[in-house]
């Protein structure tokens, strides 16, 4: 009985959250058809979408598995040129409602590879160890990129670690990758739209696999890595789920934001992307993952809100940082907000019992 209950709470939550998505899709669409929506807030839709499906991800390492990852920014940046490479290729000249789910699976799975091939060293060390090692490897991605030169010809593709002379392409050859300059003449085919699909399909998975019994053996790893083992949990098979699920959204996100540009250089991709992310997985909670949409919409556009401030901008933007901290993580603060949400119930099943009564 219990269990049937904790199941419906769940899909009750679960909904909740999809019908937060869809209501803020449904909003800035009329906002946007009825004008009053300007440019400035219409062209951060798609970096909103990305921000949260990035937070959403990360906070399955972060909140579900309990491991702390820094190297965001690196799977993002693996997915964003291998998706940006295959549109440039082949999904072109394609519709986007074909081209991009495409380019979409091919930067997810080529961030998911990269996921798995870091994360069988990588998930052998915990704590500030995992943060660091996640951290340099982000960093080699970003470096390994800035060097790396990509062309396609009749014969194929070419790359080089030189420069883009040592290709040798044939007469009818471009370069794709030109090293630290990135790749450039992307057609941009990212939409609002599909940034909300992606949100809700990134939800679909993730919520259902932390509800599943592969992700309460995820919890209790969190919990307790030793009572895990000794239950027979094979800790590194669903360490590595949640790390590689985490890693291929991640991807995805990056393939949304990489189209969203005509330009996608590595530099965009560095640790301060990272962190930001991190920031939007604790400011709305670890293993919230209503908190983290949320905090990533709000923290995303807050910076343009602000931009009228001028040079007290980003000293407000700091100080509203501080105060959604202690306000989510502060004790005192959590045991207000559950105060306030007890009295709050309880003046809701007064009002019910009284209707009833009144009805009778």
């Amino acid at each position: 009985m219990n269990f049937f209950k904790r199941m419906q709470k769940s899909t009750r939550s679960n909904l909740i959250t999809y019908g937060i998505v869809v209501a803020f899709y449904l909003l800035m669409t009329a906002l946007a058809g009825g004008g009053l929506l300007n440019n400035s807030m219409q062209g951060m839709l798609v970096p909103i979408c990305t921000y949260v499906v990035l937070a959403v991800s990360l906070n399955l390492t972060v909140g579900i598995l309990g491991e702390l990852s820094l190297g965001h920014a690196g799977f993002m940046s693996v997915g964003a040129f291998s998706g940006a490479v295959f549109w440039m290729i082949a999904g072109d000249g394609m519709p986007i409602w074909a081209g991009m789910p495409l380019a979409m699976l091919v930067g997810g799975a080529m961030a998911g590879v990269a996921g798995f091939l870091i994360g069988i060293p990588v998930l052998r060390l915990r704590g500030d160890y995992l943060a660091i090692v996640t951290l340099a490897f982000g960093e080699i991605i970003k470096n390994i990129l800035n060097s790396f030169y990509l062309g396609v010809d009749g014969s194929g593709l070419h790359f080089s670690l030189k420069d883009a002379a040592s290709l040798k392409l044939a007469a009818d050859g471009k370069v794709i990758i030109n090293g630290a300059i990135g790749i450039t003449g992307l057609h941009k085919a990212s939409t609002f739209t599909i940034g909300i699909l992606l949100i809700l399909v990134t939800l679909f998975v993730i919520l259902n696999l932390v509800n599943s019994r592969a992700g309460r053996a995820i919890m209790s790893i969190r919990d307790n890595r030793i009572a895990a083992e000794a239950t027979g949990i094979n800790v590194t098979k669903y360490k590595l789920m949640a790390f590689i699920t985490s890693a291929v959204f991640a991807g995805m996100a990056g393939v949304l934001y990489a189209l969203n540009f005509s330009t996608l250089a590595a530099k965009k991709f560095d640790y301060n992307t990272s962190i930001l992310v991190l920031v939007f997985v604790v400011l709305g909670g670890i293993g919230n993952i209503r908190g983290s949409i949320i905090a990533a919409a709000l923290l995303t556009v807050l910076p343009e809100l602000l931009r009228g401030m001028q040079e007290y901008r980003m000293l407000i933007y700091a100080l509203l940082l501080i105060l959604m901290m202690i306000f989510n993580q502060s004790p005192q603060m959590v045991a207000w907000r559950g105060r306030f949400a007890a009295k709050f119930r309880a003046m809701a099943q007064e009002r019910t019992k009284t209707n009833q009564k009144g009805g009778v």
